[in-house]
């Protein structure tokens, strides 16, 4: 007979799960203070800057291949940073197909089905957070210039929704309560992590009651809580602790929600503060295809309206514009993370940085030959990557690069097939 007292309970921990997260989410994520013990490398670090419209490739792309290339519209404001970065071309995600839905797709590289239902696998950045987010008081952080939504997914497929505001995220990261709201905040992980150890009790008399099938099915689940146990372990010895303090005024919105470019490089400002001071590791910035219009001279349409161009002259001249400040600020982040100094290199070098879209061409919603930028990282950067844009080369093949950099020991992400081709 089914034990419905733990059914119960299950559902009641279910709830207490969603109202945890929803009320309480930098301290379950907590993990470690920023001033702990440097290790005796620096640690590697993941950023990714994500498009949801991409980037013309014409104005982006050199004809030549190799380190002797001459830039193109895009990249002369990066020509400063040419060895610290490589644009790699012809490369996609293998099967990914759907246009605006593969934007789902970018750090994850799994297809997603047409019809009935769509089964997301984990991105790359909480790959990374998983094997080494206990490291820092956040495991990882996902934002966004505009919207709700994220190319960031957990292990089950879930989307993990983004943190929208700078100054939400400044007051995350450096703003902390008086000591009897930290004690507060102990007290809540605590009760927490209690009531994971009656879920697990009860897992554990009710698997000697359970059929082979139910037994494996509640074993996956019963690991999932023994998981989530050991995050609350080490949220609880973090959620008494002080914050890192940076001599940096709390950030006001930018009201012009227009101006989705100066919002962009708001956020990525506090996110290089965010590594800085160690507080994560892994950061996430999407950028959704809204309509917005951005600010500048001689641009008159929504950001949306102009991706769809069809080829129009007037349209194409204006998303420059709009592509270009997007790829400048691009550029001025990695100048920034360039001239911090961090165990007599840069924080660039133990950064890999990259900026990719779900969409090589926008106006025909492709999904082949992804616009990539891909610089820092302690890699030997090649210049132009050429791949063949009739025959894509699969971009997951850049996840293992950097997966294996970060020190983890994998040989496969998704549907890659080795690592990164002609990057050291």
């Amino acid at each position: 007979m089914p034990n419905f007292d733990f059914q119960k309970r299950l559902r009641r921990r279910t709830l207490l799960r969603g109202v945890g997260v929803s009320m309480s989410l930098p301290y379950l994520t907590s993990m470690s203070p920023s001033w702990s013990a440097e290790p005796t490398d620096p640690p590697h670090r993941f950023i990714a800057f994500t498009l949801g419209l991409g980037l013309v490739p014409d104005n982006l792309y050199p004809k030549e291949s190799g380190r002797q290339y001459e830039p193109t519209y895009y990249l002369k404001p990066l020509a400063d940073l040419k060895d610290k970065f490589t644009v790699i071309s012809g490369a996609s995600h293998p099967g990914v197909k759907g246009g605006h839905r593969a934007e789902a797709s970018i750090l994850t590289a799994a297809p997603m089905r047409t019809a009935g239902g769509s089964a997301n696998t984990i991105s790359i950045d909480q790959l990374l957070s998983k094997h080494f987010g206990h490291n820092t008081r956040f495991p990882s952080l996902v934002l966004s210039v505009d919207g709700n939504t994220s190319p960031c997914y957990t292990e089950s497929g879930a989307m993990i929704p983004p943190i929208g505001q700078a100054p939400e995220l400044f007051d995350l990261l450096f703003v902390d309560g008086d000591a009897k709201t930290r004690e507060k905040n102990a007290k809540s992980v605590a009760r927490g992590r209690s009531i994971m150890d009656l879920v697990g009790e009860d897992a554990r008399s009710l698997q000697r009651e359970l059929g082979q099938v139910d037994r494996d099915r509640l074993d996956a689940y019963f690991t999932s809580v023994r998981d989530l146990e050991k995050r609350m372990e080490q949220s609880q010895s973090w959620a008494q602790r002080p914050k890192p303090q940076v001599d940096l005024k709390r950030p006001k919105e930018i009201r012009d929600r227009s101006d989705f470019v100066a919002r962009w490089r708001l956020m990525a400002d506090l996110m290089k503060l965010a590594i800085q001071t160690d507080s994560t590791r892994y950061l996430t910035l999407h950028m959704d295809g809204s309509n917005h219009k951005l600010p500048i001279d001689g641009v008159t349409n929504g950001y949306h309206t102009l991706s769809h161009h069809g080829q129009d002259e007037d349209k194409l001249q204006q998303l420059k514009l709009v592509e270009t400040a997007i790829v400048s600020a691009f550029g001025d982040f990695l100048r920034l993370l360039a001239s911090t100094e961090e165990a007599g290199s840069s924080l660039l070098d133990q950064t890999s940085v990259l900026l990719t879209s779900n969409l090589g061409n926008a106006s025909s919603h492709d999904n082949r030959n992804m616009p990539v930028l891909f610089g820092g990282g302690g890699f030997k950067h090649a210049g132009h990557l050429a791949f063949d844009r009739a025959n894509n080369y699969p971009l997951p093949n850049l996840f293992v690069s950097i997966l294996q950099k970060s020190g983890l020991a994998v040989d496969k992400f998704a549907t890659s097939t080795g690592t990164m081709e002609g990057l050291v």
